[in-house]
């Protein structure tokens, strides 16, 4: 008859536990204020889009493989390496595991902690031990246990829920970081690209004019061998000749870095990688803009400070919680016995409860500065997060003047190449009608390279705002991308697709 009522003894125990926690989470509250976004207020429309028009959002959709639009087979190709090998976005990845990891590592704060062991031991006692001629003098005996230890802090206060709520949004902070460093080296990519291509672009109108110098060069000679032109032309037109294919070789230079640099993004050594030559003729395409008030959804940047922002707030309210008393309920059993074989029996059963509220009297204003501290990092944090906003439609202003600006200077070059090409083609007329010397034939030559060459770079530094442009706003990334419950269920994905 004792066994039942001892089991009955230990459920009302165990119950009213129970009980009693379940009415401390559930009465509890968490302390600290309640989370707004910070107030930004963002303008009606991009200034430095003027009369001109980009491409309306229904006309192209940037989507997550924002660089399709360039319609660049090889440069598909390139971009799709990123995701597979680039070691700053393998980085990227491993900071977000290490924040999902620290997130769950606090959840665990919600659940109680459970420790269980066994041990035995076997002691002789002294048999001169005082007091003299006790019964327990000279024994020898064995002692196993099996105990099993509960113990759990009730989040009375919120500071657990505080707690896990910051580092959800600290993962989530992390994971707008990836989709970050991931937009910034697709970016990266294809500026290089764009550049390379754009030095072959440079090269090939080098040498096609290396071709036209020979020519003249040849023309020249004829000419001074029959007594027409003087010696001195002959050597003006070599000088222009080895001048340009001196520029022609050193395009290699830059040419090779940036080759060198594509590998590099892609995760390859430069040694084991080459880049087909491949001149850049096509304009950029339009891209569609959007509204300024979109830029605070669609940047990733901006998306991780404001969650840097909610994890900052959440702190003030773990920092609050420290001036109530920290409750813990504690519960141990298990089986004791002095034989190995009667230790699982019930009678060596035993069992406790137990119930603690800590509270800081005194500390000196420790946690008062804690107050502080924490509020005094929510207010950094949102300062952070106005700039990065503020930065972030400085960046889209200054790519959208670069584009509109460039595309209307290229108008005007395009017009400036073909005045010098006429301005050489007359040149070479009347030299070889002997109206001129070939001192004008050089000069027209010089400034016909010049507008060409100009005109090269032109066309590379509009595909490279346009990319700078595409990555300012955002790439095609959406804040929906962000994983609601990182801790369980935020799948790890290096791309910034939708």
């Amino acid at each position: 008859m004792k066994r039942p009522r001892m089991r009955e003894k230990l459920q009302r125990s165990w119950l009213g536990v129970l009980l009693a926690v379940a009415t401390l989470v559930l009465s509890g509250c968490a302390v600290g204020p309640k989370y707004h976004p910070p107030a930004m207020q963002a303008p009606a429309a991009y200034k430095e889009v003027g009369n001109w028009k980009p491409a309306q959002p229904n006309d192209q959709n940037l989507g997550g493989e924002w660089w399709k639009i360039f319609q660049d087979p090889q440069l598909d190709a390139l971009e799709l390496q990123v995701n597979v090998s680039n070691q700053n976005l393998k980085a990227a990845e491993a900071q977000f595991r290490q924040a999902r990891a620290a997130l769950r590592y606090n959840r665990a704060d919600y659940y109680p902690t459970v420790t269980a062991g066994l041990s035995g031991t076997r002691t002789r006692v002294s048999s001169h031990r005082p007091p003299p001629n006790s019964i327990f003098n000279g024994i020898t005996e064995n002692d196993f246990t099996l105990p099993v230890d509960v113990s759990y802090q009730a989040d009375v206060w919120g500071r657990i829920r505080k707690n896990v709520e910051s580092y959800r949004e600290q993962a989530q902070a992390s994971a707008a970081d990836l989709a970050t460093v991931n937009l910034s080296m697709h970016a990266d990519l294809a500026i290089d690209y764009f550049q390379a291509r754009s030095l072959d672009a440079q090269e090939q109108l080098l040498n096609d004019t290396v071709k036209q110098y020979e020519q003249a060069l040849e023309l020249t000679q004829n000419r001074f061998q029959g007594g027409i032109a003087s010696e001195v032309e002959v050597q003006q037109a070599k000088t222009q000749l080895q001048t340009t294919r001196a520029a022609a070789i050193d395009v290699g230079v830059l040419r090779a870095q940036y080759e060198h640099a594509v590998a590099i993004l892609i995760g390859t050594p430069p040694a084991e990688f080459s880049l087909p030559p491949l001149p850049l003729t096509a304009p950029p395409p339009p891209v569609p803009v959007g509204m300024p008030s979109e830029l605070l959804e669609r940047r990733p940047d901006i998306a991780a400070a404001e969650r840097r922002v909610a994890a900052a707030n959440a702190q003030i309210g773990v920092a609050k919680s420290a001036y109530y008393p920290i409750i813990n309920l504690s519960a141990s059993g298990g089986f004791e016995s002095s034989a190995i074989t009667t230790l699982l029996n019930g009678p060596s059963g035993l069992w406790s409860l137990g119930l603690s509220a800590v509270g800081t009297v005194f500390d000196a204003g420790r946690r008062r500065s804690l107050n502080d501290q924490a509020r005094a990092a929510y207010d950094f944090q949102v300062a952070a997060y106005r700039q990065s906003v503020l930065s972030g439609f400085q960046q889209v202003e200054d790519n959208l003047a670069a584009v509109r600006i460039l595309e209307n200077e290229a108008q005007v070059q395009q017009l400036a190449v073909a005045a010098a090409q006429r301005s050489l083609d007359l040149s070479i007329t009347r030299y070889k009608g002997g109206v001129t010397s070939y001192l004008e034939v050089t000069t027209a030559q010089s400034a016909a390279l010049a507008d060409q060459v100009t005109a090269v770079n032109i066309l590379g530094r509009r595909m490279a705002s346009t990319v700078l442009l595409i990555q300012a706003l955002g790439g095609g990334w959406d804040r929906s991308s962000l994983p609601e419950r990182p801790e369980c269920c935020g799948k790890l994905v290096s791309s910034n697709s939708n």
